[in-house]
């Protein structure tokens, strides 16, 4: 059985600069960004799903709807909010069908990790894990 590559698919509606990318594939992530939401068959290809969100008003029914889509099955689904978010709304994001609620912020760690830590609790997706010798600074 084949071993590849975590892949991680950002979802970026809004077009708002971020540094989401650069710095997952710094740590051995494939990424691919999309600015439109991507059809059923597209994230079949993916381990992980950023969701880039504006205000945290929008995760109430976008985790739902995400993970109705055909096939989501347990990937992980990560929404990324452009503010520090506090404890009460990362309750309401898991809450609403994220797997994790985090705020952006120009130090990726703590995002590197609650990816890995999901990852690691789902090991039937079978992908190489960056190694977190490797810093995301």
């Amino acid at each position: 059985m084949a071993v590849k590559q975590c892949s991680v698919l950002v979802i970026n509606t809004d077009g708002r600069e971020n540094s989401v990318r650069p710095i997952l594939e710094k740590v051995g992530f494939r990424v691919v960004l999309t600015a439109e939401w991507p059809a059923d068959e597209v994230i079949v290809g993916f381990e992980v799903v950023i969701v880039l969100l504006r205000p945290m008003q929008a995760v109430s029914m976008l985790g739902p709807r995400l993970r109705a889509k055909p096939h989501f099955g347990q990937r992980v689904l990560i929404a990324v909010t452009p503010e520090q978010t506090t404890p009460e709304e990362r309750r309401a994001g898991i809450g609403c069908g994220f797997d994790d609620v985090v705020g952006e912020s120009r130090d990726a760690r703590v995002l590197v990790a609650r990816i890995l830590r999901q990852l690691r609790a789902r090991p039937q997706h079978r992908c190489f894990l960056p190694d977190l010798k490797r810093r995301a600074a």
